[in-house]
């Protein structure tokens, strides 16, 4: 091979060697830390779906479309209280209206009895007393004690074992807002004290058909709420 080389032989051309002056490709960057780099995902956490956090309900109280269906309907509790009335209060509440209605007879008949003093002019009341008039008193006696006994059993029964005739038959039960817990005797025998809150034009008996925990105004004194068992 001649120097220079013969252009017009094509074996005497070769490729010039690649040197300092011939164009390279340059090599791809290395990223660093002006090199756009993919985020790692997320670590699931409280906050993140999927994780451990209760995903937020829609509606005005959070999680209360998830918490409402433990609490027991107002139907149910009308149920309930109908059947402690026929097998708790029946006996007392005969007894009670027994011997209520007798004693307003025996007390007409006495009226009934009386006369007009001919000399005085003035009205002279029946002195005897009939052995149908002591019967209607103490029926009534009877009757009271017997209630009385019937709110005792049935605060035990609502307090310690948490449930009554009633609820146990229609599967709900009352317990404490604060730990699900039964209240105990004494306060439930309290809570049946507060029932009279509720009597006033029903309004309170009423009340759980739009309230957010369905409490009675005896419940919400006393803390308590009435919900399905399990």
């Amino acid at each position: 091979m001649s120097y220079p080389p013969d252009p017009n032989n094509p074996y005497s051309q070769q490729p010039p060697a690649p040197g300092y002056g011939y164009p390279q490709q340059a090599p791809p960057p290395a990223p660093g830390y002006g090199y756009p780099q993919q985020a790692p995902p997320p670590a699931p956490g409280y906050g993140a779906p999927g994780g451990y956090g209760i995903p937020p309900q829609p509606g005005p109280y959070g999680n209360a479309a998830h918490v409402q269906q433990f609490y027991a309907g107002w139907g149910s509790r009308v149920v309930a209280r109908i059947i402690d009335a026929f097998t708790i209060f029946l006996i007392p509440t005969i007894l009670l209206n027994i011997g209520y209605f007798k004693m307003i007879s025996d007390t007409v008949n006495s009226i009934g009895a009386g006369h007009i003093d001919p000399v005085t002019g003035e009205y002279v009341a029946a002195t005897t007393t009939t052995s149908s008039g002591s019967g209607g008193g103490l029926l009534l006696g009877l009757g009271a004690v017997l209630y009385i006994g019937a709110l005792l059993l049935l605060a035990y029964l609502q307090g310690v074992k948490g449930q009554s005739i009633g609820q146990r038959a229609v599967n709900i039960r009352l317990v404490r807002e604060a730990d699900g817990q039964p209240m105990g005797f004494g306060m439930a025998f309290v809570r049946q004290i507060c029932h009279v809150v509720d009597g006033f034009c029903c309004v309170g008996y009423l009340w759980p058909l739009w309230d957010a925990k369905k409490q009675t105004f005896a419940d919400k004194i006393m803390s308590t709420v009435v919900v399905k068992a399990a």
